[in-house]
């Protein structure tokens, strides 16, 4: 790839008719490195947000906890992560030595995020180092302000198992029918070309349409016109989900197929669950809306 978007990202690019001028922006804001604003954005957060693929190539998206500086950088190419195995969490058997993998620093008490996709490599006691592939800033937009706290200690696990649901069910229904904001995972390319991504989602509560078989319906705003995450579906057809209740802790986390349409009007993506998994507690953190 010769340019900082790939085919993708490009015909959807083109369909606003900013890919030239998209072209100019991408080479300028999407860097190899991180600047230091952003190490030290990292290094305060309490969780990060994760996209990793699984031996079958399905993508899945995760959020991962710890005390300020669970996250280190000692320099712009390298970030140090402490994560301990979660053998529950279906994006666990990405998080290995070698994995192409998308992280999200978001801080939602002060709606900054920033990005940064690499590969990993495994040191020792549950730590990697994520080499920078791509890192970029994003902006404020659809993100709820929430204050945390932590509920337990990062390290107590909470001791209830995970389950796998054969369908979107009624509890299911109940956290994506009320759900503002969630995160997805998607990908680009195979072996060593792989490219991972994982982003954000927000809107008004409902903001996504689950229909009555189950396959979810996500309009798409104007943003950024990178369509990270609209490009590579147009590429593979595959998404990871997670929707984080913000009260309990819990995590529900699907993979499955995924699709864009162009409807003249606008843009919205749909996609079907394949694998579905609820993570009750799965997170020692909470969080409380502030008020408006």
């Amino acid at each position: 790839m010769n340019g900082p978007w790939h085919a993708g990202e490009i015909a959807l690019q083109d369909t606003l008719g900013v890919a030239a001028r998209m072209d100019e922006i991408g080479r300028k804001v999407i860097r190899n490195y991180m600047p230091d604003q952003h190490r030290e954005f990292f290094a305060q957060l309490p969780f990060a947000v994760f996209g990793t693929v699984d031996g079958a190539g399905r993508p899945w998206a995760t959020l991962r906890a710890g005390e300020e500086g669970f996250m280190q950088s000692p320099d712009p190419q390298r970030l140090l992560l402490e994560l301990p195995a979660q053998p529950d969490d279906p994006a666990q058997e990405g998080l290995r030595d070698g994995a192409a993998v998308g992280m999200l620093g978001i801080e939602l008490h002060t709606r900054r995020r920033n990005r940064l996709n690499g590969r990993l490599r495994a040191l020792d006691g549950g730590r990697f180092e994520l080499g920078v592939g791509e890192s970029f800033g994003n902006c404020p937009q659809y993100i709820h302000v929430r204050d945390y706290r932590f509920e337990r200690q990062p390290d107590e696990a909470s001791g209830l198992p995970a389950r796998r649901l054969p369908q979107v069910d009624a509890l299911a229904r109940d956290l994506v029918g009320r759900a503002a904001t969630f995160f997805v995972a998607t990908y680009s390319g195979e072996g060593e070309a792989m490219r991972v991504d994982v982003s954000h989602r927000g809107g008004p509560p409902g903001v996504v349409q689950l229909k009555r078989d189950g396959t979810l319906v996500v309009p798409d705003y104007e943003g950024n016109r990178f369509f990270s995450t609209l490009g590579n579906i147009l590429l593979n057809g595959k998404a990871g989900l997670v929707f984080p209740d913000f009260d309990s802790g819990g995590l529900l986390q699907m993979s499955g197929a995924a699709r864009v349409v162009l409807d003249g009007a606008g843009r919205h993506w749909e996609f079907e669950p394949r694998e579905i998994v609820w993570r009750e507690d799965a997170l020692p953190l909470r969080w409380a809306l502030q008020a408006a």
